[in-house]
Parts: structure tokens; sequence; C-alpha cells
């Protein structure tokens, strides 16, 4: 019998853990964050030092993401408004 371990993600996850949750693409998640998304709202920069830079990994926070997403909705090709 195989064991089943149910993983619940914290509101901040890693890029790979965001595109496994959303499915969202590497490409489409730098593009949001270059277009769309806000510093400290969609994503953050962290670094182990404590002191982030540009360049330092991002933390996402899927929640905010979600509700991006959601508001797609509306915008939609052939979408009645």
């Amino acid at each position: 019998m195989s064991e089943m371990t149910l993983i619940v993600p914290n509101d901040w996850v890693t890029e790979k853990k965001l595109i496994e949750i959303t499915g969202l693409r590497p490409g489409t998640i730098e593009a949001a964050r270059r277009n769309s998304w806000l510093v400290g709202r969609e994503y953050v920069h962290v670094a182990p030092d404590g002191n982030p830079k540009e360049n330092s990994e991002c933390m996402y926070n899927r929640k905010a993401i979600d509700l991006w997403v959601e508001s797609l909705k509306k915008k939609q090709p052939g979408a009645r408004q």
C-alpha cells in the first residue's frame, strides 16, 4: 500500500512551486513580472543574507497571482463586459 502526502503551499512560493500550482509557464511568469506584477504584491526578491538584489531569486504570492488571473476573465477576447 502506498502512502500519499498532502502538501499545502505557503502564501509565498518559489517559481517552481508556482508553476506546479498554477500551470503558468516560466516565460509567462517572467513577462508578467516585467509588465503587470508589482514587487511586494505578487512577488519579492529574497536573499539568504537578508539583502535581496534585483537578480536575487523571487518568491511569489500565489493568492495575489490567483487574483490577477481572475481579473483576466473580463479581458478575454470575445468576453461580455
